[in-house]
């Protein structure tokens, strides 16, 4: 495999900011997990799993010991990831630093990473927005500990990254009852199948709306297909094709050091 990883304009735009949404480039995994599989949870083998955390951190120029994941959980609760953890990595879905030289991540195969950073206020977040994530409010929740930290969120800018595509994220009738109920403008992002009663559901824009209703004007979706790109890792895919486990995409970002 040969695949850049992917960046966002606006985050490398942003001062004293490093980021990147991985691919599975330049990993040392075999077979379903070829490439750079993240995923300490799969049942990958853990020294190559290992190896390929401590090259995705240094992509950003990281210390490996400096990275800091979660137990993700589709929660809307969100870390402090100031300080290391103490035992195992805590159970939650969104981290915010304030701390140069610390990189945190979050993993995803098909939910949708975003990345967060406030370059004025030296403060930079990170979420993992799976559809229940992102209904129970996991992104206005990050903006909102990102906030307390003393960002502004004219300040904050923010990039859904690669994730599952409207045109491959196919759900059942019943799917959008959750969303109705919240807000009926949800029906915007989701399209009938032709020939059929499925739906379509537009994950990275729903994500993105959750920005804009929280202040967050200067933001974006990268626009990578996890499902239909297979330059990355796709839980979806991954069942399609009757394989038994899948491997996970990070998508990291930190404060640089002061020059």
């Amino acid at each position: 495999m040969n695949t850049p990883h992917v960046t966002a304009d606006s985050l490398t735009a942003a001062s004293g900011i490093r980021h990147a949404f991985l691919s599975r480039d330049g990993g040392v995994s075999h077979g379903i997990y070829a490439g750079l599989n993240c995923g300490l949870g799969s049942d990958d083998n853990p020294d190559h799993v290992r190896e390929n955390r401590a090259r995705a951190a240094q992509t950003i120029g990281v210390a490996t010991d400096r990275l800091r994941t979660l137990y993700q959980v589709h929660s809307a609760t969100v870390i402090d990831a100031d300080a290391p953890w103490v035992d195992e990595p805590p159970r939650a879905d969104a981290l915010v630093c304030t701390t140069p030289g610390v990189a945190i991540g979050v993993l995803a195969a098909d939910c949708a990473p975003v990345l967060f950073a406030d370059p004025e206020a030296r403060i930079v977040g990170a979420a993992h927005a799976g559809w229940r994530g992102a209904l129970d409010g996991v992104v206005g929740a990050t903006i909102d500990a990102m906030l307390e930290r003393g960002a502004k969120a004219e300040q904050i800018t923010a990039t859904v990254g690669p994730c599952i595509g409207p045109k491959s994220y196919e759900v059942g009738p019943e799917f959008p009852a959750g969303f109705l109920q919240q807000d009926h403008d949800n029906e915007r992002f989701f399209t009938r199948k032709p020939n059929s009663d499925r739906l379509l559901f537009d994950l990275p824009a729903f994500v993105h709306s959750r920005l804009i209703q929280s202040g967050v004007i200067n933001s974006n979706i990268t626009g990578h297909d996890t499902y239909s790109d297979d330059r990355f890792f796709s839980y979806r895919r991954s069942c399609h094709h009757d394989e038994p486990d899948y491997g996970r995409n990070l998508s990291l970002i930190t404060l640089l050091n002061d020059s």
